[in-house]
């Protein structure tokens, strides 16, 4: 049973994903509390913390670290009682490595991963959805296989070029950024 759900909202998702996490609390039987780092953006996390030379590399993204990974220590830290800390991923069983590292880089932590156990693909999860009368988050019918920030620095050359016809303002702020960082 899940006691309570967090999600860590970051201003350059795209804006239907809260839309989606509004949708799901009726699923979840929940309410779901919006966590968000001070600095709120990719462009903020990646200036405003004297990274100069880096956005994304062999560590991690820089906006990973302070808007997902920080926001989550403050609130295991902040919790007023010894909390058992279960986090539910919602990776499919094509990502199954990556939850390994997961669990390796969190080992304090229990971890649940119901599609990867279910063996449940993206699409399959997206079927559940539709059949629940959830539509799915709009990157996804966009053509995107995830649904990260628009113009997520972790992205590949085909993932940019695709950003680059469907957001050409994200795509160039993004470049802009890379020119600021020297990166």
């Amino acid at each position: 049973e899940i006691d309570e759900i967090y999600y860590i909202h970051i201003d350059d998702q795209h804006p239907d994903s809260l839309r989606f996490i509004n949708d799901c609390k009726w699923w979840f039987g929940k309410p779901v509390t919006i966590l968000q780092h001070p600095l709120r953006s990719v462009l903020n996390a990646c200036t405003k913390t004297g990274g100069k030379g880096y956005i994304n590399g062999i560590h991690g993204a820089r906006c990973t670290q302070y808007l997902k990974k920080e926001v989550r220590n403050k609130w295991e830290y902040e919790q007023p009682y010894e909390v058992k800390l279960r986090y539910v991923w919602g990776m499919d069983i094509n990502e199954s490595d990556r939850a390994e590292g997961i669990i390796k880089s969190m080992p304090k932590q229990q971890h649940l991963f119901p599609l990867i156990d279910r063996k449940f693909t993206k699409a399959r999860s997206h079927e559940i959805l539709k059949a629940s009368g959830i539509k799915r988050p709009a990157m996804y019918d966009l053509g995107y296989h995830n649904n990260n920030c628009v113009g997520c620095v972790k992205g590949g050359m085909g993932y940019w070029n695709k950003i680059r016809v469907d957001f050409p303002e994200v795509f160039k702020a993004r470049a802009e950024l890379e020119r600021i960082i020297g990166a």
